[in-house]
């Protein structure tokens, strides 16, 4: 479950959040290693989901971020080459990061080169979503583009998923216009999500969300690997 903290996760956002955490938390148990870079890391949500899977992490992200964290490692433009060696890590996170990027062939291509052989790359992003972190919010990406993304950048993938539905949808687009209500917005948006996340468990609801996911996707979720045989970084 994500934050419930309003300074870290909007009130209209929770659903989301809690879909994205439930993906990583299954996928960084199985697939973080070794030394772990956490690319445009923000104020590191995932920090606690990881640390005990790793040897060593990295925190990078713009030296201009709406995120400032105490936890910064390094501050670079990640648009442009990363200051890092070949094959430095086994494991690279890319969380909600790459609809940000205005030439993503170009990163995707920097991370498989500093992502060692056999090394894990787990990322999301979002579809339907509403436009965030403007000026900077350039992309949704189709299951078709990110799937030949990874190819093009020598990237296997080991896992591809929808993230939610058109329940999920319904419910987010709700959240985010109903919030600013006064008095009562916070509360209906709240009320909402978690109408929405009660109904998705039903059969009925699984059968409505899941059923129509690929047409009507949340977001993506994936974990891609650099083929070659593991060995891991100190």
């Amino acid at each position: 479950m994500a934050s419930r903290d309003t300074k870290e996760v909007n009130v209209a956002s929770r659903l989301m959040a809690d879909i994205i955490a439930e993906s990583y938390e299954k996928a960084l148990k199985l697939h973080a290693r070794g030394k772990l870079l956490d690319l445009g890391c923000g104020k590191v949500p995932l920090y606690e989901a990881y640390k005990k899977y790793i040897t060593k992490n990295i925190c990078v992200d713009w030296e201009s971020t709406l995120h400032k964290n105490e936890y910064l490692d390094l501050e670079c433009d990640i648009n442009k080459e990363l200051p890092f060696e070949q094959n430095e890590f086994d494991t690279v996170i890319l969380s909600d990061v790459l609809e940000h990027i205005p030439e993503p062939e170009h990163l995707l291509k920097e991370i498989s080169r500093v992502l060692a052989h056999g090394g894990k790359l787990i990322m999301n992003v979002p579809f339907y979503y509403w436009i965030h972190e403007q000026p900077h919010d350039y992309y949704r990406y189709t299951e078709f583009a990110l799937k030949r993304l990874m190819k093009n950048a020598g990237l296997v993938l080991v896992e591809f998923k929808v993230i939610g539905g058109p329940l999920e949808i319904l419910a987010d687009i709700i959240a985010k216009n109903v919030q600013s209500l006064p008095l009562v917005g916070s509360s209906l948006a709240i009320l909402a999500q978690k109408i929405t996340y009660i109904f998705a468990k039903t059969t009925v609801g699984q059968k409505i969300s899941n059923g129509r996911s690929e047409l009507f996707p949340f977001g993506y979720f994936l974990v891609a690997t650099k083929p070659g045989k593991r060995s891991m970084s100190l």
